[in-house]
């Protein structure tokens, strides 16, 4: 097994044991890390791997949105930040913008800490409770 089958193969077993709580953390991480690509991609003049980074960072987004529960109005302030940042990766495609992308980048980096910040205190309240 060569080095690359040997990564994927950590990768896919890392996603298959991992928990909702830290799947979503992966995807705020892959969001970023393609949006962050495709600003390199986009320095570099290479514009179907800049194209192509960003489509999957909107797909993340996307993601995120389809999973909401709308019932909730925490929910559909969420939805209305996940569609601007999809607006954003969209509009920073179209035109080859760093500076949309680095606000989409920001906004995404936000909302993950928070979620870092989240599970660390989910933790410790279960911790406590046993």
């Amino acid at each position: 097994m060569n080095a690359a089958n040997t990564a994927n193969a950590y990768k896919n077993q890392q996603i298959m044991t991992a928990s909702p709580e830290e799947l979503t953390l992966m995807l705020y991480n892959g969001a970023i890390r393609f949006i962050m690509e495709s600003m390199m991609a986009v320095d570099k003049g290479d514009l179907e791997k800049a194209n192509n980074a960003n489509l999957r960072a909107q797909n993340i987004v996307r993601e995120f949105m389809c999973t909401l529960d709308m019932q909730y109005e925490m929910s559909q302030g969420y939805y209305k930040l996940y569609d601007y940042i999809e607006y954003r990766l969209t509009q920073a495609n179209l035109k080859k913008d760093k500076d949309q992308l680095e606000e989409a980048k920001n906004l995404l980096s936000e909302l993950r800490d928070t979620w870092v910040q989240a599970m660390k205190l989910a933790r410790t309240q279960r911790a406590a409770a046993r």
